[in-house]
This record gives structure tokens, sequence and C-alpha cells, in this order.
């Protein structure tokens, strides 16, 4: 790493230094922009740092375009049509109203699925009356669900395509600067305070060593506010809550991972835009999925593997594919080609992660902050409120004169926060998915009963670490596979340097993936045809295994069964994992998919996802 001797930097001073531009950041500057500067011209507030001019304010995101690394989503566009109500005419590509929406329960076709007893006799009841029911296609549609499931009157959007045109409207008030493909590394810290960021070293090696003569120190940015709206695996946001520790009685302990492709739809498709299908029960019960249908023969469509899938084979793409095989979803999507592709962690703890919002000098907004509903499914609403509510204080504290302090930052913008919607949605949803804990049917029946009695009652039980729900294989394939047979199998694939996930998955009895080069394709050609990563070089590997004496005799590895990019492979024998960014698309779920916690540290595990650039190009998602 980089010697501990002082190393000169360059600084820059501005009024206010963001961090990440999602839906957060897009809701916070937005917001902001408009306020910053009169009709005439002449600033609204004026700037400590560049007197005269209005307040500078800079935005720096990691991946190398905005709009990169985001991901689609079906949301109720409440806070989107406050900010923008004519957002329907705005001309969005690949937006469209919510149209048509189902609940599918998927049934099991290929036998192979880790179904508990209660489920499989729910199963052979629904198929032998499946002529008195809505069952089409081993789907059972659900003659009725809940209303806080469904998304009436909602969008579809591709994230990507909705943040390139918020970006477009934010530059083009000429109040803010938004530099893509400039990482942060960390805030900078004076105790307790943030005085602004530092952005990442170039011209190093990937263990961090400077090349003398090409090292370029990462430039001090000094802001007297900073906004972190990073997501919820992001370094500035993992280093604050080391530094500060989250409020008492809260933790993240519940992550997911989204894994999606975007699909040309084969001609003369019957699904129309805005029609949405929500479905959960397969591949395993624990796997949720979507599809969103966009205009012109488009639709988004993927699962979402949760940190109680308590598997320690969890691998994404393989049961993706899987779940698009499904007789109900291949009827619609045999033929189809695939577009682009992606990965993302979501933050699902909810409230039961917020971290400490604000701080002397700054604001956390968005998924790392807690926003997202656990009970709706939705995010990108609550996150965009969320930066809408700060640039609201922000600008009040501006124009009063006074200082981002803590007590200020409460007053101004936690004040609004706590009487608005998301925090009252969000107080309904805390504890939905504490059911999950105990079991898929319980977690099932605990949201329905959460969002029956809008939240008074909310049975489950308290999240643990992910670590801790995490079985050894051969216990997790007991009675299905002989813990000899694993022990080959372990042999077998360390030896051609592969994970475990398909030769186990294949002998538990799941079919081979028929690959026909256009939907279904190996992991491996997805990172080619379905976007593009981009690692530049001079910059530190991202991925770092912290305690590689843990690694060395880790039996799980899950961090390489659960790599959405296959970046993570097995290392040489007793050694630690090998991690090729070449292939990263900076999805965060190895931060979370490790099963050793990290020594002196019950919250964290010995995987550390730092700063880093690059990642998978594809505007779509």
């Amino acid at each position: 790493m980089i010697p501990e001797t002082p190393i000169e930097r360059a600084r820059m001073d501005v009024d206010i230094a963001c961090v990440g531009f999602g839906p957060a950041m897009g809701g916070f500057l937005s917001t902001l922009a408009k306020q910053l500067v009169n009709e005439d011209g002449t600033p609204a507030v004026e700037s400590a740092a560049m007197p005269g001019m209005p307040p500078q304010v800079v935005c720096y995101e990691r991946a190398d375009d905005i709009g990169f690394g985001v991901s689609g989503v079906v949301t109720r566009a409440k806070a989107l049509r406050a900010s923008f109500p004519e957002i329907e005419q705005a001309g969005i590509p690949m937006a469209t109203p919510v149209g048509e929406e189902k609940v599918l329960y998927l049934l099991d076709p290929v036998g192979a699925s880790r179904r508990p007893a209660l489920l499989r006799v729910a199963d052979q009841a629904i198929k032998a009356f499946q002529w008195a029911l809505p069952v089409k296609h081993d789907a059972f549609e659900l003659p009725w669900t809940p209303s806080f499931l469904h998304k009436h009157h909602g969008m579809v959007l591709s994230m990507g395509q909705f943040m390139q045109w918020v970006g477009a409207q934010v530059q083009g008030t000429g109040a803010v600067q938004i530099w893509p493909g400039t990482p942060v590394s960390e805030a900078i810290l004076e105790g307790n305070k943030v005085v602004g960021v530092r952005l990442l070293d170039q011209g190093v090696d990937k263990q961090g060593n400077p090349d003398a003569s090409a090292f370029m120190p990462g430039m001090d940015i000094h802001a007297a506010l900073t906004v972190i709206g990073d997501g919820p695996v992001g370094p500035i946001g993992q280093q604050l809550d080391a530094h500060l520790g989250l409020p008492a009685g809260h933790q993240a302990r519940e992550y997911a991972i989204g894994m999606k492709f975007v699909v040309d739809l084969p001609e003369g498709t019957p699904l129309k835009p805005g029609t949405i299908l929500h479905t959960f029960g397969y591949p395993e019960p624990e796997i949720f999925g979507f599809l969103y249908v966009h205009p012109d023969n488009v639709a988004s469509l993927g699962i979402f593997v949760p940190t109680w899938f308590d598997s320690p084979v969890r691998t994404a793409y393989r049961y993706l594919q899987h779940w698009m095989l499904h007789p109900y979803l291949w009827q619609y999507l045999k033929g189809g080609k695939l577009r682009s592709w992606g990965a993302k962690t979501l933050g699902e703890s909810g409230l039961h992660g917020e971290p400490q919002l604000v701080g002397e000098g700054f604001a956390r907004v968005g998924e790392g902050s807690g926003t997202t509903n656990v009970l709706t499914g939705s995010g990108v609403d609550e996150a965009w409120a969320s930066g809408v509510q700060l640039a609201e204080g922000v600008v009040e504290l501006l124009k009063a004169n006074k200082p981002f302090t803590k007590e200020n930052l409460e007053a101004a913008y936690i004040t609004r926060r706590r009487a608005s919607w998301v925090e009252r949605e969000g107080r309904v949803a805390e504890k939905a998915r504490n059911g999950f804990q105990k079991g898929f049917i319980p977690g099932m029946l605990g949201m329905a009963v959460t969002g029956l009695t809008n939240g008074i009652l909310t049975p489950g039980g308290e999240p643990v670490q992910p670590y801790k729900r995490i079985p050894s294989v051969e216990e997790y394939y007991r009675g299905r596979i002989p813990a000899e047979e694993i022990a080959a199998i372990r042999q077998e694939c360390a030896a051609k340097g592969v994970s475990l996930h398909n030769a186990l998955m294949e002998r538990a009895g799941w079919p081979a993936i028929p690959y026909e080069g256009q939907l279904l394709v190996s992991h491996q050609d997805a990172l080619l045809l379905g976007g593009k990563v981009q690692a530049p070089a001079g910059y530190a590997d991202h991925v770092v295994f912290t305690h590689p004496e843990v690694c060395a005799t880790c039996q799980e590895r899950i961090c390489i069964e659960g790599c959405s990019g296959q970046a993570i492979a097995p290392g040489e024998s007793g050694c630690v994992p090998a991690f090729d960014r070449e292939k990263c698309v900076h999805c965060g779920a190895c931060l979370w998919n490790c099963s050793k916690p990290r020594p002196g540290d019950a919250e964290r595990m010995i995987i550390a996802f730092r700063a880093g650039t690059g990642g998978l190009h594809s505007a779509e998602n």
C-alpha cells in the first residue's frame, strides 16, 4: 500500500462535495441547482469558496459515465413526479407507465428446488386442483395480492437512461458539475468532522504501490458540506460507519444481489409495454424475480438472491438462467436476444441499517442511508425523496448563512425526513422481513401480516450477521450428495480452477443450461455480449482479502460462487482467491458473500470492497 510518509497533494476548495451519482444524488442536485441562481443569472446565495459566485457544487461518480452502475426499476414515482410533474411527457428512453401487473407463484418444473415440507404439500395441492385454479405453465397467478405489493400508477424506467436524462437537466442549469470516472477514496476527517474528500490515487500497481514515474496522488477536495450517496456498499459510507459506528440498535445485515438482463423480446410478443410480473417460489423459494416490459419490445428481467438464502453456493447467474427457463417465463422469452446485463447489491436492511445520517460537515442520502422499503420492495423513489429533503434543508441553511454543523443539519434535513412519507412507510416496513430469519414460509407470512396490519404486528426474528447463516457445503447437501463425493468434486474443481456450483447443482438434479448463444449464454459470454467491463490501469485493486490466513482455510468460499462477473476465482492451493478486475462489475456482492467474520469486528467480513474505477458499461441497466 501507499507508504505512511506524507504525500503532497493538490487541493481544491468547493462549497459542497458530493459522492456518487445515483437516484438520491439526482434528487439532491436537481432540487439544489434550481435554487442557487436567480432568473437574471445572479447568485441566489453566495459561495464561500469563490466569493461573488453561486455556491460551487461538484459531484464525483466512480463509473465512467453518469447512468452506468445503476439498475432497472418499477417505481410508484411519487417523489419523481413531485420533482418533474411532466415526467411522463419528457421523452425519457425506455420509460413507460405501469400497466398490467401480476404476482406469480412459480412451481418447480424440474424437481431440484429445495422446498420445505409444507411448500411441497402446497405444490401438490395446486397441481391436483389446477383445473379449478388459475394455474398456467407451472405458475399460479395469485387472484388477489395486497396493495402494498403493487405499483399502480407508477412507471417502468431504465435507471441508466433516466439518470443520464437527470444529469443533462442538472448540468444544463450551469450550477452543478458532475465528474464521472472520478472515484473518491476516502472522506477527509478532522476528528469526527468531515472536511471534504480525497480522490483516488493514480499511477499505482494493483497493491497500491506507487510507480515513481507515473504516480499521481489523489487531489484533496475541501468542502463545507460533503454529501454521501454512494450506495449500500460504497467506500465512504463504509468508512464513516466504521469510524462513527451505527446508532444504537441498528445494523446493516441484510443484502441481496440483483442480477438482470435487458432483452429484446421475440417478435409478436403478447406482452404490452408497462406489463409487470413479480415472481416467487422458483428456482428456490427464497429467490424473487421480476419482468418489466419497456416500449419497443424490450424487457428488463432478473432475480434477487438474498442473504437469507442459506446456500454456500448461491450463484445468481446460474439461478437466473433456470428462472428464465421456467415454462411460464420461457413462453415469452424464447427467441429473445440479450441486449445488456448487470448486477447490483441491494441494501435490504431498510431502517434497521440507518447509519448516522448527519454529522459535522456531512449528510447521507439514498440507499446507503436506509431509505429502501423492504415491504413494498421499492427504493428509487425513496432515495430520490431523501435527496430532495436534504437539498431543501441545505438551501435553508445557505440562505440563513448557517454553517453545516450536526445540529443545523439535524434541524434542516432530519426534521424533514422524519416528517415525510418515506419515514412513515419505512417504519411500517422496518421489520417486515424479519420472518425470513426463521425460514421462507415464516418470512412470507411475516410480510403479509406486517403489510395487512400496517406494521402493528411484525412476527419474526432479529437479523443476524450474514456469515452466521451459512452452512458448510456438506451440511447444505446432506441427504442429497455424500460428503466423500463432495470432496471429490471440490478436488476436481480446484484442479480445473473453477467454482463448485455448476458441478454441485447438476449433481443435485438441476439440468444443464441449453446454451443457444443468443439469450442463454455462458457467464463469460454475458461479460462480452451484455456490456463491456472497463478496468483502467494505474489503480489499486478494489477487492482485497484482508486476512489471507483465514481465506486459506475457508471451505465455503461464497465470494467465488456468488461473484456476479466471475471476477473472483480459486487461487493456488492453500492461498486466497484470485481477483481479476477485468471481469468485476462493481456489484459489491463479495463484501457480504463471505462466511468468515473479521477478527475483532463481528459486523464485518474479511473482504474489503474499496474505491475503484471502471466497471460494467451498460447505460440501459
